[in-house]
């Protein structure tokens, strides 16, 4: 497939979900704050809306603005998403005919544009930076529909129920260098940059996310009740926010456990990757297992690591864009798959299911890599680094397959879990291992 060819199947793909994703909500819905931590669903449809003209029509074709006064409106850093709903946001019938007029708008830049030239238009970036917009928007009301409250409206296939025995609880990871980032891939990001060489040492991860059933071992054994498993931070915030279980669990008091997915109440599946945890929740889980969470470069190493060639691969089953048999992605399904589902995904050294199903924690804060220009905008990851975040990676069953690769970097406060994060553990090499 040619550059232009997969420019218009991303951008299709993409707006078929945000149309999935609004279309099927009244007007009602669609301009309620379901959350104090999300926009309504009518503000991030504008603001996909917004983006593409800023970037595709006014920057990259040079046209006429469609709606230079609403810039304001939905630019992300002037008002903050508790504060959205009591802007003057366009209701639902003229953010939909926006939207579809700025696309009309892109398509014609699309059409004259030869792919080349200017940074922005070198490889179709604008256009692949545009997709990935707004896919991570699609993410981000799909937690909304997560949060809202009423009858259920989200429709899919049941996720795999069946999966592999996965050999090896964990998996040793060598000692030694590897190339972590991206420099060559013409869609990466500017956090994502340059590629560059980082000795790890040797350690061990699990070859698993953390399942529902192992992290109801940690609820069973008092993990929400013993302070000495968090860390202060964690333990207050806890306290403060009288955390006992996972975001979206219900227990009937009689030992059964239950998670809400979207309206739709079902008995927590013990083989399913735990989902809707915090980074501080991850944490206490780790230490009441004597282990830790990894760090980024683990995470990477673990995920893109080719132990034959000595060199990173851009997934953990090879270069190859993702599909079914690989991964669980796209909003496929409404949750994840049970561990072992993807086996065709795993890596080399026999680790699963690191890309999908659900983002995971890792211990790294989200600083920039050696040699980071901030490209095209400041706003899109230089204004974060050093703030109060911790990284995640490898994307969820509601990421898509053009936001996620081995190098792509999520971030996030370490207080939230209406996202779709989990975690897997890791630890260091015991002395009768090395």
């Amino acid at each position: 497939m040619g550059t232009r060819e997969k420019v218009e199947a991303v951008l299709t793909r993409a707006r078929r979900r945000t149309a999935g994703l609004t279309d099927c909500l009244d007007d009602s819905d669609l301009v309620a704050q379901h959350s104090p931590l999300m926009s309504p669903l009518v503000w991030d449809l504008a603001h996909i809306g917004n983006q593409e003209e800023l970037w595709l029509v006014r920057d990259v074709g040079g046209r006429e603005p469609v709606r230079s006064d609403i810039d304001e409106l939905y630019d992300a850093f002037k008002h903050s998403r508790r504060s959205r709903p009591s802007l003057p946001l366009l209701n639902p019938v003229e953010a939909r005919e926006y939207v579809r007029t700025v696309r009309d708008k892109a398509w014609d830049v699309l059409g004259s544009s030869t792919l080349r030239g200017g940074p922005l238009e070198e490889h179709g970036f604008a256009f692949g930076m545009i997709a990935q917009h707004e896919q991570q928007h699609a993410e981000t009301m799909l937690a909304t529909h997560q949060l809202r409250s009423g009858a259920p409206v989200l429709t899919a296939d049941t996720a795999p129920r069946v999966g592999v025995s996965v050999a090896e609880n964990e998996v040793v990871i060598p000692a030694g260098t590897f190339t972590m980032g991206a420099s060559d891939d013409p869609w990466a990001l500017d956090n994502e940059r340059p590629a560059h060489t980082v000795h790890v040492p040797a350690f061990v991860i699990d070859a698993v996310p953390v399942t529902n059933g192992r992290y109801l071992e940690f609820v069973a054994d008092g993990g929400y009740r013993r302070p000495e498993l968090w860390s202060e931070r964690g333990w207050a915030h806890r306290c403060e926010a009288e955390l006992e279980a996972p975001q979206f669990w219900a227990s009937d008091g009689g030992g059964t456990w239950w998670r809400r997915m979207f309206g739709v109440p079902e008995p927590l599946h013990p083989q399913e990757p735990v989902v809707h945890v915090c980074f501080f929740e991850a944490e206490a889980f780790a230490r009441w297992a004597d282990k830790r969470l990894p760090t980024e470069a683990e995470w990477e190493k673990a995920a893109r690591w080719d132990p034959t060639t000595g060199c990173s691969r851009r997934f953990p089953w090879g270069d190859n864009d993702p599909d079914h048999s690989l991964a669980n992605l796209g909003q496929r399904f409404l949750g994840p798959a049970v561990v072992g589902a993807y086996p065709a995904g795993a890596s080399p050294l026999g680790v699963h299911q690191l890309v999908g199903d659900v983002w995971e924690w890792t211990s790294s804060p989200f600083e920039p890599y050696p040699g980071f220009t901030a490209f095209p905008y400041r706003e899109y990851s230089e204004v974060f680094y050093g703030g109060d975040y911790r990284v995640l990676r490898g994307g969820s069953f509601g990421t898509d397959p053009v936001a996620c690769r081995g190098t792509f970097r999520n971030w996030d406060h370490p207080i939230r879990r209406q996202i779709f994060s989990g975690f897997r553990c890791a630890r260091d090499l015991s002395g009768e291992e090395r």
